[in-house]
């Protein structure tokens, strides 16, 4: 495949895989769209190492979709995973120092 197709693949395998994951929804459409090439890239790359499946025949290919839209898609819950925690901590001091001042 070639590279517009593989941009094509990612763009379209991250907003599947980003309707798939449940949850609230904290990134953009680029950022979506970015992690679904590199998840489609990546899953692309381990189904073939680990599993030596040649998945990446084709653009209309079956294998090649499941295989962009789970590396996107576990790219993805990464990525959510990282950002809560780290949305975490900065809200939560946040919103201490928040009341510390309203009581006075």
């Amino acid at each position: 495949m070639g590279v517009i197709a593989w941009i094509v693949l990612g763009l379209v395998a991250g907003l599947i895989a980003n309707m798939l994951i449940p949850g609230r929804r904290s990134q953009g459409l680029i950022v979506t769209c970015v992690i679904g090439i590199v998840g489609a890239l990546l899953g692309g790359w381990l189904a073939t190492k680990l599993f030596h499946i040649h998945s990446l025949q084709g653009f209309f290919n079956i294998s090649t979709w499941i295989t962009a839209i789970v590396g996107a898609a576990i790219l993805l819950f990464a990525y959510h995973l990282f950002t809560q925690q780290s949305g975490r901590s900065s809200r939560s001091s946040r919103s201490g120092r928040s009341r510390r001042y309203a009581r006075r």
